[in-house]
């Protein structure tokens, strides 16, 4: 098996679709995405801008997912998990209808990577492929050397998250406890909002330790149970 078959074996989180993105703040962003999806030919490369905590991953896996019902072939790739491979383990990807490179900011800078990159939007484009990357920033304030791959990049459909409200965390925290199974009472999201990291991947790290082991406990979400179950 090669490098970029162990990588592309990957599974997709089940989670991770454009109908449980939740939070207002950019839900615009995702149906502009599940727009791009449903007739890609206008866009060949599509940059998704935003801070580490909202949600490029999940809306990357959601374009997958999307386009895995459509009966196309897809795949999401982490640039960070990637990396260590070097950049040939990005040849044969365009075979794919869409492609999506998570995290592409870390790899602005090194000549040999920002090239491959380059030619594999080449190859997608010529192939009638659709490319989505994300970055932490907008293409233009990243230090890319290669300036054709830069103005590609900077040139494609560019779509901007923001960071997310305090109202859109406690949302977003009780919609995946739904999810899970689990009753969340506003009075038990409020207290866990006024204890918790105000980073989502935090606070969503701390409903798996709370499903955990309310499953263990067959107990139900309550103030007393989380206090316990968290230390607070």
């Amino acid at each position: 098996m090669t490098t970029s078959q162990m990588v592309l074996g990957v599974k997709l989180r089940d989670d991770a679709r454009f109908d449980n993105f939740h939070g207002d703040r950019n839900q615009d962003a995702a149906l502009r995405l599940e727009a791009v999806c449903a007739q890609p030919a206008g866009a060949p490369v599509v940059v998704i801008c935003g801070d580490s905590d909202t949600g490029k991953s999940h809306l990357l896996q959601a374009v997958c997912h999307f386009a895995e019902q459509r009966g196309q072939s897809a795949v999401c790739i982490s640039i960070g998990e990637l990396m260590p491979f070097g950049p040939e383990a990005l040849a044969g990807l365009e075979g794919h209808d869409v492609v999506c490179l998570d995290d592409l900011d870390l790899i602005a800078g090194d000549a040999h990577w920002e090239e491959a990159v380059f030619h594999l939007y080449n190859r997608i484009l010529d192939r009638q492929g659709l490319l989505m990357v994300t970055l932490s920033e907008v293409p233009a304030a990243l230090p890319f050397g290669l300036a054709d791959l830069g103005s590609r990049l900077a040139h494609g459909l560019l779509v901007q998250l923001g960071v997310y409200r305090d109202e859109d965390r406690s949302r977003i925290l009780m919609a995946r406890a739904e999810q899970r199974g689990l009753v969340m009472s506003d009075d038990v999201a409020g207290f866990i909002m006024r204890r918790a990291p105000r980073r989502l991947g935090q606070l969503l790290g701390i409903l798996d330790t709370l499903d955990e082991n309310s499953l263990q406990a067959q107990r139900r979400l309550t103030i007393p149970f989380v206090k316990s179950v968290m230390g607070w």
